[in-house]
């Protein structure tokens, strides 16, 4: 069961990225990570993203032992946000096409955002010299969608409470526990509320659930984990930490600028989480093979995506544990 390994604090989640709607993507990066030993998936609230998932277990040969969660979010969640571009304003300078890390940016006569590749990361919007790009939210009705992906099968509900209106993030989550009994995650960060308050607010959201029937996800900076520094991860560090001090009965998920650096600062800092949450890095990392289209039936770009997938969850479990 997944509590199991996050009780034994052996919990290591792939975040294919709450906006993810690409299916080739997610089952690729599925099947490599779960060959590399990678127990926990996060995927983008779509059906056919799950199914896309359940293929990448199914080509791995995998039949037990690995959970997928869904993600869903809530009106000012970075994580469900979608660049738009405005073509009236588009000088096609291209400065949003080469910093996109995701490909997610095409040229047509103007550039155009591939909005199943967008993960909400912001980085074109805020190089876009005329201001022509927008970031919009994507929401979901909760009771459409997730009666579908429960139907499916799923392991766990991330519900991303990012927000600062109380009422919305109080009967969101209402429904979610009212629709699923399984494991839920809270994935959260210190960008709406000050310490004190953020705490107020998982405390309070997790009074109505058994103990350690909810992940924390403590979030650093949302889709900024490419480089691999202590720096980056830092805020992911001591949001854990600050949850950590809190002691509430719940299990403590890093994500959020995680990396190689994210499990060997937490030992530094004598923080102890119970499960490490990786995305943009883990996703960086194997990209080049991830684009290749003969990746399934390439052998040798198989093994050697799975050795650098492992050598990252090896890396992380280890620290997590020593």
């Amino acid at each position: 069961m997944l509590k199991d390994f996050l009780d034994r604090r052996q919990c290591f989640k792939l975040v294919c990225g709450a906006g993810n709607e690409d299916a080739i993507e997610v089952e690729k990066l599925v099947t490599v990570y779960s060959l590399a030993g990678c127990m926990f998936f996060d995927l983008c609230a779509k059906p056919e993203i799950v199914d896309a998932a359940k293929r990448g277990l199914e080509r791995a040969g995998i039949k037990e032992d690995r959970y997928l969660c869904v993600s869903v979010g809530i009106d000012g969640d970075p994580h469900i946000t979608k660049a738009v571009i405005d073509q009236e304003k588009c000088v096609k300078c291209g400065k949003c096409k080469s910093i996109c890390p995701h490909d997610a940016i095409i040229e047509l006569d103007k550039y155009k955002v591939k909005k199943e590749r967008c993960l909400g990361c912001t980085q074109c919007a805020k190089v876009c010299p005329k201001g022509a790009i927008e970031m919009v939210s994507q929401l979901q009705d909760y009771r459409e969608v997730l009666p579908k992906l429960i139907a499916k099968g799923i392991d766990c509900v991330e519900f991303h409470a990012i927000s600062e209106d109380e009422k919305d993030v109080n009967d969101k989550w209402l429904q979610i526990n009212e629709m699923f009994d399984g494991m839920l995650c809270i994935s959260i960060d210190r960008s709406e509320l000050g310490d004190k308050k953020l705490v107020e607010r998982v405390k309070r959201l997790i009074s109505i659930r058994k103990p350690y029937t909810t992940i924390i996800q403590a979030d650093g900076i949302a889709m900024s984990g490419s480089n691999d520094e202590f720096g980056t991860t830092l805020q992911a560090v001591a949001t854990a930490q600050l949850f950590q001090n809190a002691d509430l009965p719940a299990y403590i998920m890093m994500s959020g600028g995680t990396n190689t650096k994210s499990t060997e600062l937490t030992k530094m800092c004598g923080v102890k989480p119970h499960c490490l949450a990786v995305g943009s890095y883990a996703r960086k990392i194997i990209k080049d093979y991830l684009l290749k289209e003969d990746l399934f039936e390439n052998k040798q770009a198989l093994d050697e995506a799975v050795k650098i997938a492992k050598n990252l969850i090896d890396i992380s479990l280890r620290n997590m544990n020593d």
